[in-house]
């Protein structure tokens, strides 16, 4: 019984962390063309490209290699999907820091 309870609770947990994430995300216009990666660093494959002035959804962010970019210089790193990361130098956040949950 208490093993389908701690299932139940797990169930439960992510559930939450899924709605909170889902939540929290918001959407931002990109400044300039720029390449999605499969994780925060240059070191990843590229996985697509979104052009300059295209709008997209933060889910979390995460640490990773500083880049410079027509923002600024950051090490902040946007999850804009699964296995899908771009450089928050290249997002107009309205922010120097995290606009979105740590991933």
């Amino acid at each position: 019984m208490s093993e389908q309870l701690a299932g139940t609770d797990a169930e439960q947990t992510s559930a939450a962390a899924t709605s909170t994430e889902a939540t929290a995300a918001a959407t931002y216009t990109v400044v300039a063309d720029v390449n999605v990666r499969s994780g925060p660093s240059t070191s990843y494959a590229i996985v697509g490209r979104v052009s300059a002035g295209s709008r997209v959804t933060i889910y979390c962010q995460t640490p990773g290699q500083t880049i410079t970019g027509p923002l600024g210089t950051s090490n902040l790193w946007d999850r804009i999907g699964s296995g899908r990361y771009i450089t928050d130098t290249f997002v107009r956040t309205g922010s120097d820091g995290y606009v979105a949950p740590r991933c």
